[in-house]
């Protein structure tokens, strides 16, 4: 499909950290073209007659969703090659995700490599995926979460460069345990690769932390989950996120993974830097039933997945339009904040903020609109509509 030259008008629009009623956008090609308010916007149709005009009167226009954390939807999980992609894609971009990294549970690193190389190629040719997530197998067993306890190892280079070979570009985030053998060195390694690194599934103490930070981390993988807590005399990884401002943290806003009210101190105490993720498996977009993760068994009941064995919360079943609703509605965040952490923060964090997470003139025309009660009704991804 192409796009076709489109104008939103008399939308509320929610950009940037800030909210402009009766405001209009054009897009063209894939990419926008002009923005204003009032009604500017009917001199375009004066000009060039050919415009499909879209009234959005009464609805809320944000850029489009960037998930940099999901592992599935629909059914499948990306785990299981290049066959599971479309359908959880589909699904995803309905719920207004446009773009999103594809998220890779640990396996044996022989079909990491392999996975890694299917992505890639699909990232190449399809602009709704951004590239390719490592979640292990450089993992603490201390807190391994769903992942494979026999599988995760400290990194060493030869590994990483057979990852990185793989990817062809696209590794965009790997998540990292910087206290094992050689970690500090491997965040070093990946960032001079051009790869995000994220801190998670770990048992580094705010001291490790730090220094995987002042060594180049820059994300701090779905916080409070797969690390250690907040404790008085041992602050841990979440704190020693708030204190540098450079590092983005993930958030799963399910009201599971975090109650409310914690995910509303984190947008607190880190404004500008939550990125909103779905860490999304199988079962999203489906409903409950018996699902696999990597290697493992998970059950879903009442929409809360969970390993089979041992009962450890194994991702989750929700979208983004789901974690915007959370983030406002059970949390108090503010709408424009809310945003921002599913658009120019996610865009910011994999360093694609000067092209994807606004809506602005030379930004790619992905877009969303949203009734008043935070509803999908309509999503664009550059400019073609899904």
């Amino acid at each position: 499909m192409t796009s076709e030259p489109t104008i939103i008008h008399s939308a509320t629009l929610i950009d940037n950290g800030l909210e402009r009623a009766n405001s209009w956008i054009a897009f063209d090609g894939g990419i926008i073209t002009r923005t204003g308010t009032g009604t500017d916007w009917r001199q375009l149709m004066a000009d060039d007659p050919g415009y499909d005009v879209v009234d959005a009167t009464g609805y809320i226009l944000t850029p489009g969703f960037i998930d940099i954390h999901t592992h599935g939807g629909a059914g499948h999980n990306f785990d299981e090659g290049s066959a599971a992609f479309d359908a959880a894609i589909r699904m995803h971009r309905s719920r207004g995700t446009t773009r999103l990294v594809i998220s890779l549970v640990t396996n044996p690193l022989d079909t990491m490599v392999a996975l890694t190389e299917q992505v890639a190629s699909r990232a190449a040719v399809d602009h709704h995926v951004l590239g390719v997530h490592l979640e292990g197998p450089f993992l603490s067993a201390l807190h391994k979460g769903a992942h494979n306890e026999r599988l995760l190892h400290a990194a060493t280079t030869a590994e990483l460069d057979r990852l990185l070979k793989a990817a062809n570009g696209y590794l965009r985030q790997i998540t990292l345990a910087p206290e094992l053998d050689g970690g500090l060195d491997a965040v070093r390694h990946m960032v001079t690769n051009g790869v995000a690194v994220a801190v998670g599934h770990s048992d580094a103490s705010y001291e490790q932390t730090t220094e995987a930070f002042e060594a180049g981390a820059s994300i701090l993988t779905h916080a409070f989950n797969g690390m250690n807590g907040i404790h008085h005399r041992a602050p841990g990884p979440v704190l020693a996120a708030f204190d540098h401002d450079g590092v983005t943290l993930e958030v799963i806003a399910d009201g599971i993974h975090l109650r409310p009210e914690v995910i509303s101190m984190v947008f607190g105490q880190a404004p500008g830097r939550v990125a909103l993720i779905t860490d999304a498996m199988a079962a999203t977009g489906v409903g409950d039933g018996h699902y696999t993760l990597g290697e493992l068994d998970v059950t879903v009941t009442d929409g809360v997945a969970r390993l089979t064995e041992g009962g450890s919360i194994a991702g989750s079943t929700l979208t983004l339009d789901q974690a915007l609703r959370t983030a406002v509605l059970r949390s108090g965040v503010s709408l424009p904040n809310a945003v921002t952490a599913l658009t120019s923060a996610p865009a910011r964090a994999l360093g694609v903020d000067d092209r994807l997470g606004h809506l602005q003139p030379g930004y790619a025309a992905d877009a969303v609109l949203l009734t008043p009660e935070l509803e999908v009704a309509r999503v664009w991804a550059a400019g073609v509509e899904a």
